[in-house]
């Protein structure tokens, strides 16, 4: 009781203590349950927050746009905007990286699979052309190869979500890491905050003592990173590079030499934040785009261009804001605990209006909106941009690392990233002196696969063992 007492003093001080009514006639599992949810959140930080994001809301970035200054390693793609870096410069320093241990590998993997139909984590998805891997075993891979090539063992860090942390590690567990040390793993949920009603501002339950909460985004992971102690164990183990990159692409170079030299290079980045970009398809996808707005780097929403930014192009005749964010990235140690650093709070809370359904302590009754009524708060991992002294931007060719799989269907789907993966793949036989099939769109007529085992480049497949051809509607992994 005392214990309750003192949480029913912190909640009424800040507006929120209905969330303590009728406890008394909880089980004392739940009870507990709900005490522990309830102490985990700074209640004290919150009426600020209500205030400014969710009886007001809060006013749109101001300042002028620009397009954001970008590298790129293809001379094809020099324009305005992008000038041409050294490759093989760029590549040594990073192999130097990956040579040291200096690099660990950051996946953020808290999403499920529903909107896929899938039962389970996004990172469970059969994925691949042929064989079906799932997203986390084609990045497990990737480690392995990289292992074998650099010959240091490179640390993988998972942030799960509270929805789905059980299930992934059964599944680690369950495919025996797919081959790699399960001491080299460290997963982690990351943060929660609670959701709140759009009009009164109070934290919403979704059942008995069960309080309304949602992820705080991918910009909580430097929070997660911290809390969960992974931080301490990159730093004492001599990382001071994260490889950052979401659980949806499967195409994602997990440990991109290249991408890691740009990040050190002193001449071209201050080693904070470096972040890859693809070149938008047209001016109405609905993609971020890094930009400038009012001189501070970031990713601006594409809402947030006018028709005209959009569509604006160069002397080439290419898009001005054509820098499309595709969730890589690569963090200093350093700047991930700058960030993380309890007190702070350099990073700006996101409002998003969503339908939750919440319970009525009073009236016992559970009410499912047909409208939003609630809003929800996140962070976003890339407004750190704003805070590091030099981010570097690097564009890279979007059918060689970004296939997403985000819907059931059409655009970013698993039946789109299947053609993408099997396009790439085809390419590389194609290269090796292999007849590959193509329709009369360009895309392979067929389903290809190839491991990062096997090769982790065109340059890396050997000829030998290759078919000489490849039939039309067939498949081929090795």
């Amino acid at each position: 009781m005392d214990r309750l007492d003192s949480l029913r003093t912190r909640l009424h001080c800040v507006g929120q203590a209905h969330l303590l009514e009728g406890v008394e006639a909880l089980p004392p599992g739940d009870v507990e349950s709900l005490c522990r949810r309830i102490e985990s959140i700074k209640w004290e930080t919150l009426p600020e927050l209500i205030d400014q994001y969710v009886k007001n809301r809060p006013a749109g970035a101001t300042g002028e746009i620009v397009p954001a200054s970008c590298v790129t390693v293809d001379p094809e793609c020099v324009c305005d905007a992008v000038s041409l870096v050294d490759a093989e410069g760029l590549r040594e320093q990073g192999e130097t990286l990956l040579k040291e241990g200096r690099v660990a590998a950051f996946t953020v993997a808290g999403g499920q699979g529903t909107r896929l139909g899938w039962q389970g984590p996004k990172g469970t998805f059969p994925a691949s052309p042929v064989t079906g891997k799932p997203l986390f075993r084609l990045f497990a891979e990737q480690i392995l190869a990289a292992q074998q090539r650099w010959g240091h063992t490179i640390r993988w860090y998972i942030m799960t979500s509270e929805a789905n942390d059980t299930q992934t590690r059964s599944f680690f567990l369950d495919n025996r890491c797919f081959g790699l040390d399960r001491r080299q793993i460290m997963m982690f949920p990351q943060g929660m905050m609670p959701a709140f009603d759009s009009a009164s501002g109070r934290v919403l339950l979704e059942g008995p003592g069960r309080l309304a909460m949602s992820p705080d985004g991918h910009g909580g992971s430097y929070r997660a990173l911290l809390r969960s102690g992974a931080l301490d164990q990159m730093e004492g183990r001599g990382v001071e590079a994260i490889s950052y990159f979401q659980v949806d692409n499967p195409l994602v170079p997990v440990l991109d030499p290249v991408f890691l030299g740009l990040h050190i290079d002193p001449d071209l980045s201050s080693g904070e934040f470096t972040s890859k970009m693809v070149p938008k398809c047209g001016p109405d996808e609905k993609v971020g785009v890094f930009a400038l707005r009012g001189g501070v780097p970031g990713v601006v929403e594409y809402s947030d261009l006018s028709r005209e930014q959009a569509g604006a192009v160069d002397a080439s005749g290419r898009l001005c804001f054509a820098a499309g964010n595709v969730a890589m990235h690569i963090i200093s140690t350093d700047f991930a605990r700058r960030v993380a650093i309890e007190g702070e709070d350099p990073l700006p809370w996101h409002r998003a209006d969503k339908k939750v359904t919440w319970h009525d302590p009073a009236s016992g009754e559970t009410h499912v909106p047909a409208e939003p009524n609630a809003v929800k708060l996140e962070r976003f991992v890339f407004d750190a941009m704003g805070i590091a002294a030099k981010p570097a931007i690097l564009e890279v060719c979007r059918e060689t690392e970004f296939a997403p799989i985000k819907n059931a269907s059409g655009v970013d789907s698993a039946g789109s990233s299947i053609q993408l993966q099997s396009d790439l793949y085809g390419g590389w036989l194609e290269q090796a002196g292999v007849s590959v099939p193509r329709r009369d769109d360009g895309h392979v007529d067929a389903a290809i696969e190839i491991s990062p085992l096997t090769a982790m480049s065109a340059e890396m497949l050997s000829a030998r063992g290759l078919p000489a051809g490849i039939s039309p509607g067939s498949v081929f992994a090795c």
